[in-house]
């Protein structure tokens, strides 16, 4: 399995529509939660994915300080092969991009709640009450680093 790594800018259009398909397959159209998938945030990101012969297997977005919060933060995590240690290792890359690329020292996320063991493993703890964010339960967590 292979990790990439790219800024939006370097992004070709074949690995853009690659990941806006797996992307709206998984948030919008799964989950039954119409929402604008796709944002300007993702201008700013470093979009990560792991990939094997069958494309990408695992994705999460990497974004700098003040895109989405006060703080650096990860998100649109999926891991298309569930329950094998994907999630794991998309979070972890996604978590050392943030470190190295914009230096980060925290990151704040907005985890769906069923994910809250998944973030928690790799030291976030929630830092909000549960909310609806398009229909579906959010936390708010953090991570120091």
């Amino acid at each position: 399995m292979e990790l990439v790594v790219k800024h939006f800018s370097e992004l070709t259009t074949e690995e853009l529509l690659e990941i806006y398909k797996l992307r709206v397959s998984v948030f919008v159209v799964e989950q039954k939660s119409p929402y604008q998938e796709v944002d300007d945030a993702d201008r700013v990101a470093y979009h990560l994915w792991l990939k094997d012969e069958d494309g990408i297997a695992a994705y999460a977005r990497a974004l700098p300080q003040g895109a989405t919060f006060p703080t650096a933060s990860i998100g649109r995590v999926i891991a298309v092969k569930r329950r094998c240690g994907l999630g794991s290792k998309i979070v972890e890359a996604a978590i050392h991009v943030a470190k190295t690329k914009f230096h980060a020292n925290q990151l704040t996320i907005e985890a769906q709640v069923y994910a809250r063991s998944l973030y928690e493993k790799h030291g976030f703890r929630q830092t909000s009450e549960e909310f609806l964010d398009a229909g579906v339960p959010h936390i708010q967590m953090q991570l120091n680093l």
